[in-house]
């Protein structure tokens, strides 16, 4: 049974991509639920109400919904910052989680969004946007989805990359290495930390993969990883 978690800004096609792989999945004999996390897609709540502690509760839902109706451990694909409620999920998900798989995944909070390094990250939320949050509440990201000051501040007290690193269930990492959003090397660093892992570099990827070629290149690494693990699952 695979769940897939979408990023910021998306919704439970994630581009497309999310229904690609479930469809490849599917074919090879794997149950996938897609959904999207409230406030994104067609599910119900406000932008601005996002946030990650209520991720965690649309995660948790997810979880709940396919355990007992369906046989054998989870796998959770996350994509971006659905790595962040996933991550900070896997201490309560235990032994029901058999693998996962993190797609260019949001794993420093601070890095990316409080003090970003990266050109995207001070785009969307340099002091200037930062302001936003205390004279209107909310900044917008990439002109179109707004940010509210609740999550903002998570962002100073959530930390994913430490839940991620301290546990052992297998994991793919999958990342481009020309990410100007998330960063590739916090990525890295985690996965050569972190035993029972896989790293694959998509070379020239931009974040979320950027090009069709690149994009069908994270969608069959991931499949044929699951495949192949399918038995420890």
């Amino acid at each position: 049974m695979v769940i897939q978690a979408h990023g910021i800004n998306a919704t439970m096609t994630e581009g497309g991509m999310f229904v690609r792989l479930a469809e490849q999945l599917a074919e090879a004999g794997f149950t996938v639920l897609r959904f999207s996390f409230r406030g994104h897609g067609d599910s119900q709540g406000t932008q601005r109400g996002v946030t990650i502690a209520g991720e965690m509760l649309d995660l948790q839902a997810a979880v709940e919904h396919v355990v007992g109706r369906f046989p054998g451990r989870l796998v959770i694909v996350a994509s971006s910052f659905g790595a962040v409620p996933t991550s900070l999920s896997l201490p309560w998900l235990g032994d029901r989680l058999g693998r996962l798989v993190l797609w260019n995944p949001v794993l420093d909070l601070q890095r990316t969004f409080v003090t970003p390094e990266l050109p995207w990250g001070k785009e969307n939320f340099n002091a200037e946007q930062q302001k936003l949050l205390a004279t209107q509440g909310f900044l917008t990201l990439d002109g179109e989805f707004e940010v509210g000051r609740v999550l903002f501040e998570e962002f100073h007290r959530y930390e994913p990359l430490q839940c991620l690193t301290a546990n052992t269930v297998p994991a793919l990492v999958v990342h481009g290495d020309q990410d100007t959003a998330v960063s590739y090397e916090i990525a890295r660093q985690a996965a050569a930390a972190r035993p029972n892992t896989e790293f694959h570099t998509v070379r020239g990827a931009d974040h979320g993969f950027d090009t069709r070629e690149r994009e069908d290149e994270a969608v069959a690494v991931t499949v044929e990883w699951l495949v192949n693990g399918r038995e420890t699952v």
